[in-house]
């Protein structure tokens, strides 16, 4: 009994660990592609903030959702914490873009684990407000919600 219950314990921060681990080795090498390469990063990438997704994603989980008036207190309440959310992590990412250059392993991954801490901070405030519009969906707004989330896309070939 007692070495499934260590068992258990042991798994969760391991699990942790190899999360972190693999985060680390990702961004590590996620970023020196452009600079291999001696190429600037693409248009896009390089100007993308976090405000611009979120209100691209908002667009278009609002077209395809076709929000009632009675939902749109809560829908309200739902996008002010998603732009909310993508304005402090565009303050973020603009710090680690300022100082990317000069830091060092260690201080990289600090700031990793900075924005990890905030990205779990955004979701856990994100989920009350997102569950109280959830709840408030149609059947059919629901169905299309569950798609977006999963897929990222909306139509009649990811609804089957």
């Amino acid at each position: 009994m007692k070495q499934k219950a260590q068992h258990g314990a042991f798994s969760s921060p391991l699990i942790v660990v190899m999360v972190a681990f693999l985060s680390v080795i990702f961004f590590a090498t996620a970023q020196p592609s452009f600079a291999a390469s001696g190429k600037k990063k693409p248009a896009v990438v390089a100007k993308t903030s976090a405000v611009e997704h979120t209100e691209a994603r908002i667009k278009q989980l609002q077209d395809a959702l076709k929000i009632t008036e009675e939902q749109q207190e809560s829908w309200n309440n739902l996008t002010r914490v998603m732009r909310e959310n993508a304005k402090d992590m565009d303050t973020l990412t603009k710090e680690k873009a300022e100082n990317a250059k000069t830091m060092n392993a260690v201080e990289r991954l600090k700031l990793y684990s900075q924005i990890t801490e905030a990205r779990l901070t955004q979701l856990n405030k994100f989920i009350p407000p997102f569950e109280a519009f959830y709840s408030s969906l149609s059947d059919e707004q629901k169905k299309v919600t569950d798609t977006l989330f999963r897929t990222g896309k909306h139509g009649k070939k990811t609804l089957k």
